[in-house]
């Protein structure tokens, strides 16, 4: 703001200076004409005065001078004659010589014997006598109009100059004042407020722009800074229930542990009954750390093995294995309209997919009462006839399939209900937590099946089962069946026939109180 006051003020002045000195020039100019003009009249007058004769009015005050240079005769504007005025020019200098060097242009001359003002004179010799002629104006008047111009001149532009620094001083600061609150703003969002927007900018303008830009670019780190505080609390909440569910066996395997050390166990079949269950905990803390470690391999994005595989194949091996290890249950395999099943392809890692339906299937028996039954249905649909919710994500993928696989594993249990349904596919977590123990479920068990679909570019989800109980339904990109054609059903394995299940007695005493202080043991991290 200084620097543009300073430029215009000296284009001002210099501006000033070059319009004042146009105007003294144009002024001085038309004197020097006037005075030539005058020439002839002024010596006319001159010479009558020499002669006595009456003299004519003139324009202008006239000399006479002689060869060395002295006033001879004098003439001014009313025709009135005397030797010496009482102001004239200095003409001490215009001898002949310097008068005919002149060439009749006019000349400022100061005031004689010291007095105050300047004069504009015209010399010219007169051709038949040895005099000069010379016609003069004083210039106070010319001097006073520029010096009044001048002023004005000057007032004016400084004038000028005050109300443009005042105007500009306002209008720079009305229009930085949108920047000033961007600064405010920025200095409350690096204080830690990434909520704060800048709004009410016409988005035309730069600073409107700016802002927008500035909008986006906190909403993408805000979401970033969202992103983080909730991967870290999933991590947080994923080590605490690791600890938990690694604290259980760890705690039972203990309490056999000093049963046994301090002689509690009296005979060989509590001893074999405690070192089963030590074995059992065991196994199911390496199940825990095996499925611990089936979602590190699926969260590394590892490549899958693809091929070419049948649902059919898998539905039914899954259902001869727990028909086998439920045999109180029936499991049946149908098509998607529980008519007979027929074979199904898609593409993907065939052992990855048979834990998909393990995992569903444990989960079914798991959480459902004894003796229910359970259904695998297969079937291919097109997408089109299918929920948004249950279609493949095609981000990427130019050639989508027109068709799906489907697989759906559909008990008869208490089904899930509520806020539980939106939160089944996340780890470790349970619909039934009092259950826990006694089904001895890890909850990571859906939580793989939803990583290993999403790496084959499906989806998992969840529906309720006419008349009670949960259906998973398991969508994935249909292929045309591959040749040779696959086995046929009577190649299938058959599912076994259900039997009584087996009655296991525990009659081991019961496990010693551990103290919650003591440092070897891993204790519960959560509330």
């Amino acid at each position: 703001m200084a620097l543009t006051g300073m430029l215009l003020a000296v284009s001002i002045v210099v501006t000033s200076f070059v319009a004042i000195s146009v105007l003294r020039d144009s002024l001085i100019n038309s004197i020097d004409e006037d005075l030539q003009d005058s020439l002839h009249s002024v010596s006319t007058a001159l010479m009558s005065e020499m002669t006595g004769s009456p003299t004519e009015t003139v324009p202008h005050q006239g000399f006479l001078l002689s060869e060395d240079g002295k006033v001879v005769a004098h003439v001014d504007a009313t025709g009135t004659t005397t030797a010496q005025p009482d102001t004239q020019p200095d003409l001490s200098r215009f001898d002949r010589e310097m008068v005919e060097q002149s060439e009749q242009l006019g000349i400022t001359v100061p005031s004689a014997n010291g007095a105050e003002g300047s004069w504009r004179v015209v010399a010219a010799p007169q051709s038949r006598t040895s005099y000069t002629v010379v016609v003069a104006e004083p210039l106070g008047d010319t001097n006073g109009l520029v010096s009044a111009i001048t002023l004005l001149t000057l007032s004016f532009g400084a004038a000028t100059l005050l109300a443009a620094l005042v105007v500009g001083w306002v209008l720079i600061t009305r229009a930085f004042q949108p920047l000033k609150k961007v600064e405010q703003t920025a200095a409350q969002i690096a204080e830690g407020d990434l909520s704060r927007r800048m709004a009410g900018y016409n988005s035309e303008t730069e600073v409107g722009q700016l802002s927008m830009s500035l909008n986006r670019m906190l909403g993408h780190i805000e979401d970033a800074f969202d992103a983080r505080t909730r991967s870290e609390a999933r991590l947080r909440q994923f080590v605490a229930d690791a600890s938990h569910e690694l604290r259980t066996p760890l705690v039972s395997i203990r309490g056999y542990s000093e049963l046994y050390r301090h002689g509690a166990l009296r005979d060989e079949e509590q001893v074999g009954q405690a070192m089963g269950r030590i074995e059992s905990e065991a196994t199911r803390m390496t199940q825990l750390v095996e499925d611990l470690l089936s979602l590190a391999r699926l969260d590394s994005k590892r490549e899958l093995a693809t091929d070419d595989v049948d649902l059919l194949v898998l539905a039914h091996d899954a259902a001869a294995d727990f028909a086998a290890s439920s045999p109180d249950r029936s499991v049946t395999v149908t098509n998607l309209d529980d008519g007979p099943a027929t074979p199904v392809w898609t593409r993907g890692e065939e052992a990855k997919l048979r834990q998909v339906v393990a995992n569903l299937m444990t989960n079914a028996v798991r959480y459902t009462p004894k003796g229910s039954d359970l259904q695998i249905l297969i079937g291919t649909v097109p997408l089109t006839g299918v929920p948004r919710d249950q279609r493949p994500s095609t981000a990427g993928n130019t050639d989508p399939a027109e068709f799906l696989a489907q697989i759906k594993v559909r008990d008869h249990g208490p089904g899930i209900k509520g806020a539980d349904r939106a939160k089944v596919f996340e780890r470790f977590y349970r619909a039934d937590t009092s259950r826990t123990r006694e089904t001895g479920g890890t909850g990571l068990g859906l939580s793989i099946v939803s990583a290993v679909i999403d790496q084959h570019g499906g989806t998992v989800t969840l529906e309720d089962t006419p008349g009670g109980g949960a259906t998973f339904v398991v969508s994935l990109p249909s292929i045309s069946t591959p040749e040779p054609p696959p086995e046929t059903l009577d190649e299938l394995p058959a599912v076994p026939e259900p039997t009584a299940p087996p009655v296991v007695e525990d009659d081991l005493p019961p496990i010693p109180e551990i103290d919650d202080d003591d440092p070897d043991i891993i204790h519960d991290p959560r509330p």
